[in-house]
């Protein structure tokens, strides 16, 4: 089972490497569209991880500033990691055409019963004129917001928000199952 714990800074080039991809200044469509897919990437494995869902092997590691940020590996040895990150492209397709406007994640404990969830992650998908935007709920009480406002302290902050949220938790059943459900903008 993973732990969840922040670590130091590991390898510099990793470090310059996942600092460019969080820029200061977005300037156009695409790189917000970026932009929201990264922080949905990282919020997705980050919950994934610090939970204990998937096995250490299942992530690799990125930095930014001080943060080692756990990150889903495209074809892991794990089933239900690659299915998860088979879920983010279909959810980064949706972006692109703006679709989506919702993502619910949720955790239950029954696989004969995926609606008895015991707890739940919600993005919520806005299109403004300078691209998408994002929100991160969890249980519909805790807020995360993502803006374009200084975008690279902003994702600093929400990742520590985020990481400080799910290391406070009590932790998961040992056998744990995932679903996700997206809902689109009707027109």
């Amino acid at each position: 089972m993973a732990s969840g714990k922040m670590c130091l800074r590991g390898n510099k080039e990793e470090a310059a490497e996942w600092t460019a991809l969080f820029v200061n200044d977005l300037k156009t469509k695409h790189e917000s569209l970026v932009f929201v897919k990264r922080m949905m990437a990282v919020a997705v494995s980050s919950i994934t991880y610090l939970r204990g869902i998937f096995p250490e092997y299942a992530y690799r590691s990125r930095y930014l500033e001080d943060l080692c940020i756990k990150v889903l590996r495209e074809n892991s040895n794990t089933a239900g990691a690659n299915k998860v990150v088979k879920w983010m492209m279909g959810c980064f397709d949706a972006l692109e055409k703006q679709y989506l406007q919702i993502i619910c994640i949720g955790v239950y404990t029954d696989p004969e019963d995926r609606n008895c969830i015991i707890e739940s992650y919600q993005f919520n998908f806005r299109y403004a004129e300078k691209g998408p935007e994002m929100d991160i709920l969890r249980n519909n009480d805790m807020e995360l917001q993502v803006t374009l406002e200084d975008t690279k302290r902003a994702s600093v902050l929400l990742i520590r928000k985020l990481f400080l949220l799910l290391q406070n938790l009590d932790a998961l059943p040992s056998n744990v199952y995932l679903t996700m459900k997206l809902y689109y903008y009707d027109d």
